[in-house]
């Protein structure tokens, strides 16, 4: 992915508003990555996660990769922070 600016996300998380899997996918890979905002693991399982409840295989992969690298504990906040979008962006 190339280098991601604050615009382009600003739309990403637009887009993720709406439930755009794509969008939630792209927010995953640049907090993953530090594309744009500074690397957050928690943040990035967080997309990752609700991408793929959308169908995103390769949310899946990095999901579960950035999973490796992350304690338990914040794996479990992860899941609440999109368990709290998910009640929010209803």
């Amino acid at each position: 992915m190339a280098c991601v600016d604050m615009d382009l996300l600003a739309q990403f998380e637009q887009a993720a508003k709406q439930g755009r899997a794509d969008a939630l996918y792209n927010l995953g890979l640049a907090y993953s990555t530090g594309q744009g905002v500074a690397v957050d693991f928690v943040t990035a399982h967080k997309w990752f996660n609700l991408a793929a409840m959308r169908g995103v295989d390769e949310a899946k992969s990095w999901r579960a990769q950035l999973s490796s690298e992350m304690s338990p504990s914040q794996i479990a906040e992860a899941q609440k922070l999109a368990r709290e979008w998910l009640s929010v962006s209803r």
